[in-house]
């Protein structure tokens, strides 16, 4: 059975149209801050998930206020359902933040409930040309949140071009400085273990290893349908039990907060077999951390498995 989150959709558009009105009445207007340019008030940012929120906060710094609506780890972002608060914290930003691709639906809903000449809105997978139905896992492509800093970055300076060479300067220290432990790793793993055939439980470490130059094995058509919450077929589950069995796969990456009984028992002849096992998450995990953090902590757990698996 596919997830509700695709029946979920029109239920989130009625709870937004339901608020299109008292929305846009009842919004709060944040109280104006002088920017570090002196130009105009902070600007109001909100993100649907706080991996996007953590970025844009970082690039706009004293200049920007940004509210993430998923915050909980526990959280699934595709199921979630907004509440009304969530509706008019989306209808009073100057720039909305949505993963786009089919991941959050919910949101795209809110804003279209709620249209405003004063909100830009960046969606991730027009962005990066991605349509439904592809990979939207796209934070975990190092290409891919480039070019979201890019974006991020060039509507901060659009919605408030006083503050444009703060929004430049932000952008440099946060790339040279903030990600310089996410970037080293990458590129390290990428040196080290490049073709390194790896397995993983769903499609949210396709963009990873596509970054890291990893080889992953795992049927696409497995890695798609636990995403999805769909029953992957047995001829799938057989031939990632023979990978497994034969040591055809190096190391095993699962997404912990995502563990059906197929992964759990994927998990378990991994481990029998003594094949080493990295985690990743959906969401930033401990939900304080920033972006950079929380990546290098599983590229740095990621790395520690290969270098098990490989002996170097």
């Amino acid at each position: 059975m596919p997830r509700p989150r695709a029946r979920r959709v029109a239920a989130v558009a009625a709870l937004a149209l339901g608020l299109g009105a008292g929305v846009s009445a009842c919004a709060t207007t944040a109280p104006d801050t002088t920017s570090p340019g002196g130009q105009q008030a902070t600007i109001r940012v909100v993100a649907a998930e706080n991996f996007w929120g953590s970025i844009a906060a970082q690039l706009g710094g004293d200049a920007v206020s940004v509210t993430s609506i998923i915050t909980n780890p526990a959280t699934d972002p595709h199921e979630y359902e907004p509440t009304a608060a969530d509706a008019r914290t989306m209808a009073g930003a100057q720039l909305a933040i949505v993963n786009g691709i089919g991941y959050d639906t919910w949101a795209d809903s809110l804003l279209a409930a709620n249209p405003s000449g004063n909100r830009t809105e960046l969606e991730v997978g027009t962005l990066l040309g991605l349509a439904p139905g592809q990979n939207p896992h796209q934070w975990y492509s190092e290409a891919s949140v480039v070019s979201v800093i890019n974006a991020i970055t060039a509507d901060y300076q659009k919605i408030d071009p006083g503050n444009s060479s703060y929004f430049a300067a932000q952008k440099t220290l946060f790339e040279n400085t903030a990600l310089a432990s996410y970037h080293a790793l990458i590129s390290e793993i990428k040196t080290d273990y490049a073709g390194t055939p790896i397995g993983a439980s769903e499609s949210i470490v396709t963009p990873l290893a596509q970054t890291l130059g990893l080889n992953l094995v795992t049927p696409a058509t497995f890695l798609d349908a636990i995403s999805e919450n769909n029953d992957p077929t047995t001829a799938d589950k057989t031939l990632i039990d023979q990978q497994i069995a034969d040591h055809a796969i190096k190391v095993y990456v699962y997404n912990s907060q995502n563990v059906t009984p197929d992964v759990q028992a994927q998990l378990a002849e991994a481990q029998a077999q003594h094949i080493p096992v990295a985690t990743v998450t959906e969401t930033l995990s401990p939900a304080n951390d920033t972006f950079q953090a929380w990546m290098v902590g599983e590229l740095t757990g990621l790395k520690a498995a290969l270098a098990q698996a490989t002996g170097h």
